[in-house]
């Protein structure tokens, strides 16, 4: 059974945004922390909203 594209776009698009969401709240978040450690946790949770994103985009 495959999924719809319209309902994988839809899907990966809506993880894509949650961890960007975590990505940017968090850095703002803790503002106390060295800016090194922010922007490459940061970055490291962008990757994965990046690794949703671009598949969605392909499919959709």
């Amino acid at each position: 059974m495959q999924i719809p594209a319209p309902v994988a776009t839809i899907g990966l698009l809506l993880m894509s945004n949650v961890f960007m969401t975590f990505a940017w709240y968090g850095h703002l978040k803790f503002k106390a922390a060295p800016l090194a450690l922010v922007v490459v946790v940061s970055w490291g949770i962008a990757f994965f909203e990046y690794a949703l994103q671009v598949p969605a985009n392909r499919i959709g």
